[in-house]
């Protein structure tokens, strides 16, 4: 009985030659997949046709916020850069934080954050220059229309530049000490040198020192409580200035009338 022969095994080259055509082919369907990809996600239908905006807005309509970032954003729902369009958010004035996001298949959705102002701003280096700037509720120097702030009450911080956070946290804590002596904070000012003042609505400047927070506060509390003794004697004769860099005491200066008083030291 005749044997069946074996096939005869395929030479090394040609399977090699085999699996680059099956390799080659595979990378060109990737490839042509890939360009169809391309090609579809820049027509026109993936433009972006709408932009929701969403927020607590005070001082910003969404219509106002959309006309100020739209053309500053480029490419469609696919080639849109996010980063890049939370920038043109945040760079609308009151805006502090922009969360943006694609939403199928054509529109963006943006969740704003706006500033909230707490003080204005104005650098010791440029004191005497009028600015929009002012200082949100985190301690962040913003820019944006002084005019569009309702509370007239807010103080101004001057202080070198990258101190408005410790400013903004200073007259936090000096606001219930001068409460006590019915008067509010107008102006807080840090020198270059860290010495503090402020001035009263009262008209009254008070020349706090230098040295740490705790400090400046109990410099403040002990100004504050020995006080009444020395209205009573000069009652007629309003606070014009306070000095209390002194070691042991404070000078003050009253309408008409100039004094030092001496502070009992604790034994």
């Amino acid at each position: 009985m005749a044997r069946l022969a074996a096939p005869t095994p395929i030479p090394a080259d040609i399977r090699l030659m085999n699996v680059t055509a099956a390799v080659l082919a595979a990378i060109g369907v990737c490839a042509l997949v890939v360009v169809a990809v391309l090609w579809a996600a820049h027509r026109p239908v993936f433009a972006v046709r709408a932009i929701k905006v969403d927020g607590d807005l005070a001082h910003n309509s969404a219509l106002t916020i959309r006309a100020n970032a739209a053309p500053k954003l480029a490419g469609n729902f696919f080639t849109m850069d996010l980063a890049a369009g939370r920038r043109a958010f945040e760079s609308v004035p009151w805006v502090r934080k922009a969360i943006v996001k694609r939403v199928w298949p054509n529109r963006l959705a943006v969740q704003l954050e706006e500033h909230k102002p707490a003080a204005l701003w104005s650098s010791s280096a440029n004191a005497d220059d009028a600015s929009d700037k002012m200082v949100n509720t985190f301690g962040e120097v913003f820019e944006a229309n002084v005019g569009d702030v309702e509370d007239d009450a807010l103080p101004t911080l001057r202080g070198p530049e990258g101190s408005s956070a410790q400013m903004l946290k200073m007259i936090a804590r000096l606001r219930p000490e001068f409460a006590a002596m019915d008067a509010r904070i107008d102006a807080l000012e840090l020198s270059g040198r860290g010495s503090w003042r402020a001035e009263l609505d009262t008209g009254a400047e008070v020349e706090l020192g230098r040295g740490s927070e705790d400090e400046v506060i109990a410099r403040t509390r002990t100004f504050i409580a020995t006080l009444p003794e020395v209205r009573m004697r000069y009652a007629q004769h309003p606070l014009l200035s306070a000095d209390l860099r002194h070691n042991d005491g404070y000078a003050v200066r009253l309408k008409g009338v100039s004094t030092a008083v001496e502070v009992a030291k604790k034994k």
